[in-house]
């Protein structure tokens, strides 16, 4: 049987993956002068239960782009304290209206939006490129350096030569397995399912929130309907299947009371997606001619949803450290180590604190009447508000902040 022909392409950066890190990383790079190609192998940025926050630390850049005012023309809501319940407390856990930053608030913007609007100013430069329906499969390696990849694509086969490869393609990357990094498992005790339920007259505008009898419930305001995920112990589900629909029902009544009258709107266990939570990181993110960052670098707890966050902060660094030696075709393995060196401490933190939380909260019978704990902090800010402000800082703008170079 004759083959198929074979489409090649040459850039200087190929980015495999069109989630926040990967668009942000193309948006930057083709700012600075890079040819650039994302490689996105869906059709189109539209899936559910994916991460909606976007933090201050992310506003901060899109105002160093000059985006912030175009942002907040897009449809989204803006929360500038999260309040909720932690066993018996009930109080503000985090106050952003006294960061220093311009945005002093968390935007809730479906996460389809935000990468629509990412593609669309990174299209408005001369070297991006995103390649839709494009499933990366495979490294192209020669001389012990990776050389680009080989992709599937609508058109037929693709083969891409590059300088560098970009890992973006999140928890379950083909650039991660292919290198075969090395990878430390820090676990993690707890699965999320994910669902919805209406939105009624008087509930509340901003994010919901409530630790309680070991487990975690969020609530997303999505205008029309929550999008609400139950964290549960890992392993879990197939118990709280022979237990039924009423043990979920009355753990989200319990955690969240004003959604009690909407709970008979699950009506069968095909009502929840399950999101299996691991939480780990590359021991080394690199090897000649490819840099994983973002989820494919550390995966990451959804606790504090400071995930695609993160993501962006990789990405802003890497564009600062990369983008010189890109336009001069030179990147050594130095230059990616640099970004490894600058990004690993934050991770470790943040993934340090989720892990702490995790264990504190997370129990293994769904429904239990114990309740936990409430940790010293979040008890002191329940009686001095003005602390709110310390996790507000850890949530808003992390353990470093990033800012976006002058090209």
């Amino acid at each position: 049987m004759p083959t198929e022909p074979q489409i090649t392409r040459h850039v200087t950066c190929c980015i495999v993956g069109g989630g926040p890190a990967g668009m942000m990383a193309g948006l930057l790079l083709a700012r600075a002068g890079v040819s650039t190609l994302v490689l996105e192998k869906h059709a189109d940025f539209l899936r559910d239960f994916r991460g909606d926050t976007v933090h201050p630390s992310t506003l901060e850049i899109l105002d160093q782009l000059g985006l912030y005012d175009a942002f907040r023309q897009r449809p989204h809501t803006e929360v500038t304290r999260l309040r909720g319940r932690f066993g018996d407390i009930e109080a503000t856990f985090a106050d952003f209206t006294h960061l220093p930053t311009r945005a002093k608030f968390v935007a809730l913007m479906p996460q389809w939006d935000f990468l629509d609007f990412l593609a669309a100013h990174a299209r408005k430069y001369p070297g991006f490129e995103l390649l839709m329906q494009a499933d990366a499969t495979a490294l192209r390696s020669a001389d012990g350096k990776v050389i680009g990849v080989e992709a599937k694509t609508a058109a037929g086969p693709l083969q891409v030569t590059s300088d560098l490869v970009l890992g973006c393609d999140g928890r379950h990357s083909m650039v991660r397995r292919e290198t075969r990094l090395p990878v430390k498992d820090i676990g993690a005790p707890m699965d999320v399912l994910w669902f919805r339920l209406s939105r009624k007259p008087g509930d509340p505008d901003d994010l919901v929130g409530s630790f309680g009898a070991g487990h975690i419930l969020v609530g997303i305001n999505r205008t029309e309907y929550w999008q609400c995920g139950l964290v549960i112990a890992k392993g879990t589900l197939e118990q709280i299947k022979t237990r039924g629909l009423d043990t979920i029902r009355r753990a989200i009544t319990n955690l969240v009371p004003f959604l009690a009258d909407r709970t008979h709107e699950i009506t069968s266990f095909d009502d929840f997606r399950l999101l299996t939570v691991g939480v780990d990181r590359l021991t080394t993110w690199h090897r000649p001619g490819v840099l994983c960052i973002g989820d494919s670098a550390h995966t990451m707890s959804p606790v504090g949803g400071v995930g695609i966050n993160l993501a962006i902060q990789d990405a802003v660094a890497a564009a600062n450290l990369l983008a010189r030696p890109l336009r001069e075709r030179q990147v050594s393995e130095a230059d990616l180590a640099a970004v490894q060196a600058r990004r690993l401490r934050p991770t470790q933190l943040v993934q340090a604190l989720q892990v702490q939380i995790q264990k504190r909260v997370i129990s293994g019978v769904l429904g239990s009447a114990r309740q936990p704990e409430p940790p010293l902090l979040l008890r002191l800010i329940a009686r001095f508000p003005v602390l709110a402000r310390i996790p507000a800082r850890l949530i808003g703008l992390g353990y470093r902040r990033e800012r976006v170079q002058e090209t």
